[in-house]
């Protein structure tokens, strides 16, 4: 087994083993403590940008298979595990994480204290990283990482959309409810949507058209869409710009009565549609990545425990008076969620599809349906 290193730019260095291909990569270091889901992780356009730590210490067993993605492609920058299966068993699976991982060139380092690492990420923050198997002299991969850009003012977005405009026709297939009748169309801004959000969709609308973020609200209007939903994406919303222009041009059109439709946004889209309302956002010292985040809905106080995957959030306190904060997340009390007092708007900051993690917030999707046609009529 070829010899592997991890450094952090705070000089925190651990020694594994390769996983994966080799060379070299660098990019913001999160944890992630979903107990499985590892293939919807590596193709999870949100982690542009980030190498993933694995919480959970036995990775693979599963294999990997062409159904279980959320992206055309993997998109994380490295992939940090304790330990590498062995071997694989699962009834789906084509092929095993290593050889997954050395046809998409991603470098990977395993065989390290991933307990470690995460302790450290949440004492110190997320931060770069770089992973080698190639260089292990400390002052030149120091270096490298001092060399390279920050996630904070940097946009991701463009470098995982989708610049074709095409329709979304596969449904959902598992935990499908054939008393759900899709009605309506939806357009979907793709920020780096998540296929299982397209999927949930399906069951809902009759048509989902998905669109790039660099497109005008008068193209979008020519589709006829009852609902149009900004969807999740990598990185700092800051510098996504033109998402919210278009944003901000949708919000002025609905409170003028110019439009008749719902806006719903999940994650990055939530935090688009928050700086487009004029509110502010932050960094969180180490962000929510996993499945098992409890987040309370505010209305019903009913708890759902979510899948999440977002390093900003929306700072609660900047957003004007017309929008109410609908839920919150139990484990540090952010807002995971906001609604317009007066217009067919609202929007979670967490992720309601999943892909991985558990199916407790689903019904959002219900949600959007309901506010797209009621609108309509």
């Amino acid at each position: 087994m070829k010899k592997a290193c991890l450094l952090l730019e705070d000089g925190f260095y651990q020694e594994g083993l390769s996983l994966g291909a080799e060379g070299e990569t660098i990019g913001e270091v999160v944890f992630n403590t979903s107990l499985t889901g590892y293939q919807e992780i590596l193709t999870d356009p949100s982690y542009k940008g980030q190498i993933v730590c694995m919480t959970y210490p036995l990775i693979g067993n599963y294999g990997i298979n062409s159904q279980d993605v959320e992206s055309s492609q993997l998109q994380v920058e490295g992939f940090i595990i304790k330990e590498k299966s062995k071997i694989y068993s699962n009834w789906q699976a084509e092929k095993s994480l290593e050889e997954y991982l050395k046809e998409n060139n991603i470098v990977g380092i395993e065989g390290v204290d991933t307990r470690a690492i995460t302790k450290h990420l949440r004492v110190k923050g997320s931060m770069r990283g770089i992973i080698s198997t190639t260089d292990f002299n400390l002052e030149s991969l120091k270096e490298k990482l001092e060399k390279s850009p920050s996630i904070v003012g940097r946009d991701l977005v463009k470098e995982v959309f989708n610049n074709q405009v095409y329709e979304w026709e596969q449904p959902l297939i598992s935990e499908f409810n054939p008393l759900i009748s899709p009605q309506g169309k939806a357009v979907v801004i793709d920020c780096g949507v998540k296929f299982s959000i397209l999927r949930n969709l399906k069951v809902y609308f009759e048509k989902v058209i998905v669109t790039p973020p660099v497109i005008s609200l008068e193209k979008i209007l020519e589709f006829q869409p009852q609902g149009i939903l900004f969807s999740n994406g990598p990185g700092d919303p800051e510098p996504v710009s033109y998402a919210i222009d278009l944003a901000k041009k949708i919000i002025a059109n609905l409170e003028k009565e110019k439009l008749n439709l719902g806006v719903m946004g999940i994650c990055l889209g939530h935090q688009i549609l928050g700086l487009a309302l004029g509110a502010k956002t932050y960094k969180l010292k180490f962000g929510h990545h996993g499945g098992n985040h409890p987040v309370k809905d505010l209305r019903t106080g009913k708890i759902d425990i979510t899948s999440q995957n977002h390093n900003f959030c929306v700072d609660s306190q900047s957003l004007p008076e017309d929008i109410e904060i609908t839920h919150i997340n139990l484990y540090d009390n952010t807002p995971e969620g906001m609604a317009h007092k007066k217009l067919p708007l609202f929007s979670v900051q967490f992720h309601p599809e999943a892909g991985p993690g558990p199916f407790d917030a689903r019904y959002i999707f219900g949600r959007f349906k309901e506010i797209c046609l009621r609108e309509k009529t």
